[in-house]
């Protein structure tokens, strides 16, 4: 199976990237992970990851492309963990999942003037899933590095932590465990809140924002029936206290 994750939204460059690996392996079982990532998310698109891919069956080849340097002198490589595959650009978004898998070996593919330098998810990335999944990556030149180049780690210190993520529905996602609180005080950017906590999205208060524990069991912020980012103006990456 491959697995897709990238920032290109509803475009034809996700169709073309399924256009390669299937010419090259017609075999090929792909799933959309998402490719709403925001642009150029490389935070964002590696909480996905982290939290996502081991939902996935053992074997699983990840191809996530969020690359803002694509045709820079960062590598493209091919990791190798204890129970994955993962493609994509080293540049941190494919470190805090692999590395929580187990990094067992890590692959360079070297990269010719041939290859377009703004389009490595169909010219590098789709060709080397592909090509793995049909037992032949060793068409494509590759050597062996010491590790991944780009360690991205997630703030995380007692009670205090980062937004990882804003969803699609406007939440505000953390990555602080919850506690067995009914209230919580809030603290970022110099701002102090005390926030009711909700079980559920439903019960939370009508007019305001509160905590929820998310599918990630970690806290994210809500408000009812509308965006919490529209009251509480966060974005991914920013430092936060909940407690």
């Amino acid at each position: 199976m491959i697995v897709l994750l990238t920032d290109f939204g509803p475009s034809e460059y996700v169709g073309v990237m399924r256009g390669v690996i299937y010419s090259i392996y017609p075999e090929a079982q792909i799933v959309d992970l998402t490719h709403s990532v925001p642009a150029q998310s490389i935070r964002e698109g590696a909480w996905i990851l982290l939290q996502s891919y081991k939902y996935f069956s053992p074997g699983t080849v990840f191809v996530s492309v969020i690359d803002p340097g694509v045709g820079t002198a960062r590598d493209a490589v091919v990791v190798v963990t204890k129970n994955y595959i993962h493609i994509g650009p080293d540049n941190g978004l494919l470190f805090p999942a692999a590395s929580e898998d187990g990094i067992e070996r890590v692959y360079r593919i070297l990269i010719d003037d041939s290859v377009s330098k703004t389009f490595h998810g169909r010219d590098i990335f789709a060709k080397a899933a592909a090509y793995h999944q049909a037992g032949t990556l060793s068409v494509m030149s590759t050597e062996t590095k010491p590790g991944l180049d780009q360690a991205l780690v997630f703030y995380h210190e007692g009670r205090q932590g980062e937004v990882v993520r804003i969803d699609k529905f406007g939440n505000i996602i953390t990555n602080i465990p919850p506690t067995a609180k009914t209230n919580y005080k809030i603290s970022v950017r110099n701002e102090e809140r005390e926030l009711p906590f909700s079980e559920t999205y439903e019960y939370g208060p009508e007019n305001s924002i509160f905590l929820v524990t998310s599918s990630y069991d970690t806290l994210e912020i809500a408000a009812k029936n509308r965006p919490a980012v529209d009251i509480l103006a966060l974005e991914v990456g920013d430092r936060i206290t909940i407690e």
